[in-house]
């Protein structure tokens, strides 16, 4: 059997990690400056960076079969939880009517339609029309930048975003693991800890600069700026993106952690994460919670549910309606009968 890669399975589980984090400090950067800096901060990279793994790894696209395994893989399970979460909100925010949209995904679904996408498009970029890299990414930053000027398009299907950060998904694709040989050295690591705390600092001293350009999931009439300056903020964003991803891979971990063995578990941190942190923001906890004084208590909390939901016993309950079989269930089960006799 063919040893997983430590590197990225580190890198992903400290990417799913943030995300847990960013989504829960989420409910205080109106209120805090430092929290919004640290939140904005995180967002330049870590969905991008998450988002170039998934690229890197999509080197299979054309095997036969591909499509239909990743549409089982991604668009079963967003179907589901669509619905799931309807339900959820339906109780949670005491609406009074049902209404399920499966074509507007609720809020972290986007990833799964926006990733089945990416694959599509890969294979329209480098199966039929045969692009080189240059021209590949020329193109696919070009449509990126374009795509804030039709107005029409934002959460729906999740379009927007699946224009904007497939630049991101077609750059990964082209990697090849010895590229990230580069960021692996100690001067590499020096030069990215000034770029993190440049970034931070910046996003600090201009709060102007809204949280939502990071997203990805807005037209340009969304923002106060003309689409001319829209368009070279979107620009400059890139760059940030694409400096800021490969400064967090400088960071990782070329070695097995103690955290390493649940890289590969991260769709199921990223399902089931949002009923925690939903409840959160409707709960009179966090009015009670500074979150400054209480970053490293918050740091836990996102560990700790990072942790929890990758584990053997919760994947092993919540694979049938992620992965829609039971086999790690049913091998939980072969081992403590094991144990019993």
């Amino acid at each position: 059997m063919k040893q997983r890669d430590y590197y990225f399975d580190n890198a992903k589980f400290i990417l799913i990690f943030l995300v847990v984090f960013g989504h829960l400090i989420r409910s205080f950067i109106e209120s805090d400056p430092f929290i919004l800096s640290l939140y904005k901060t995180i967002y330049t990279f870590h969905m991008p960076a998450f988002i170039l793994v998934a690229g890197f790894f999509a080197k299979g696209f054309y095997k036969q079969g591909y499509i239909q395994n990743l549409a089982k893989k991604l668009i079963l399970p967003y179907i589901v939880f669509q619905l799931i979460y309807t339900i959820y909100y339906y109780f949670l925010y005491h609406k009074s009517t049902f209404e399920m949209d499966p074509l507007n995904p609720h809020w972290s679904l986007w990833f799964l339609i926006s990733l089945f996408c990416w694959n599509a498009l890969l294979y329209a970029f480098i199966k039929w029309f045969k692009l080189k890299p240059f021209m590949g990414l020329t193109i696919a930053f070009s449509l990126g930048l374009l795509v804030g000027f039709a107005d029409v398009i934002s959460n729906y299907l999740s379009l927007s975003r699946t224009f904007v950060f497939f630049p991101i998904f077609l750059m990964g694709y082209y990697l090849e693991k010895q590229h990230f040989e580069y960021f692996k050295t100690s001067k590499a690591r020096f030069i990215a800890s000034l770029l993190f705390i440049l970034v931070f600092i910046g996003m600090y001293f201009i709060p102007e600069f809204s949280d939502k350009w990071l997203l990805g999931s807005k037209p340009y009439e969304d923002f106060e700026s003309n689409n001319v300056i829209s368009l070279g903020v979107r620009a400059l964003v890139y760059t940030l993106n694409v400096v800021m991803i490969f400064s967090f891979f400088t960071f990782v971990p070329t070695k097995r952690q103690f955290f390493t063995k649940w890289g590969k578990n991260t769709l199921y941190v990223y399902l089931l994460h949002g009923f925690f942190i939903r409840l959160f923001r409707v709960s009179d906890l966090k009015e009670s919670i500074d979150p400054t004084l209480s970053l490293v208590l918050l740091l836990g909390v996102s560990l700790l549910l990072t942790m929890v939901f990758s584990t053997k016993l919760f994947t092993s309950i919540t694979q049938p309606i992620i992965e829609f079989k039971a086999s790690k269930f049913q091998k939980l089960m072969s081992k403590r009968e094991m144990k019993t006799r």
